[in-house]
């Protein structure tokens, strides 16, 4: 025994098992809601339900809603000519932030990766070619992360598509402002020469 109430230590434990939340992050999120009002402990735990129950994917593009469509779909001022590809939701809240893209997105729920188990079977890509079935669809981005897996979808994806006639475009990579050359590794650096443009 460590001296901790069971109910407290299985609070610490479902924290832990959030990605990114270690024991001390998880004793302190622990101890924070123990600290709450029970009211707004009772908001939080309703909070958690009710988007457990509710949330679902969108039927078009795979996005987390609590409707048939996701508000990106619904809305009609979107430009369906171009479809975003991304590996999960929180991607699109990131392009989001831009304010800068105004087409519709597809998400795969996943990057193909064989080490992992996770093969082009496990991911959403049937509903994407669903989608490019249409003829609306002009253009697709692919905005996987420059990594292995990401890349390996990528690749997988443009060779699918490449029959189909459509514009397949790759997300330009290279330096991040403010960083130095110097530690920059090769790929980084292949890409930022591979992506340059005019100035």
């Amino acid at each position: 025994m460590n001296g901790t109430a069971l109910p407290l230590q299985n609070l610490i434990e479902q924290f832990e098992r959030l990605p990114g939340v270690g024991k001390k992050s998880a004793q302190r999120l622990a101890f924070y809601v123990l600290n709450l009002p029970k009211e707004k402990a009772l908001l939080f735990a309703d909070a958690i339900v009710e988007a457990k129950e509710k949330i679902h994917k969108c039927e078009s593009c795979q996005n987390l809603t609590d409707s048939k469509l996701c508000p990106i779909c619904e809305n009609q001022s979107r430009d369906r000519s171009i479809i975003c590809v991304v590996e999960n939701p929180r991607d699109i809240l990131a392009f989001e932030r831009t304010k800068e893209y105004g087409g519709l997105y597809h998400v795969l729920h996943g990057l193909i990766s064989p080490m992992d188990g996770v093969g082009p079977e496990q991911l959403y890509i049937k509903e994407l070619l669903l989608r490019i079935g249409s003829g609306e669809v002009l253009e697709v981005i692919m905005a996987t992360n420059p990594t292995v897996e990401g890349e390996a979808t990528a690749a997988y994806l443009a060779k699918l598509l490449k029959p189909l006639e459509i514009k397949v475009t790759r997300l330009a990579y290279g330096i991040p402002v403010g960083g130095n050359l110097e530690y920059a590794d090769e790929i980084t650096l292949y890409r930022a020469l591979e992506g340059r443009t005019i100035i």
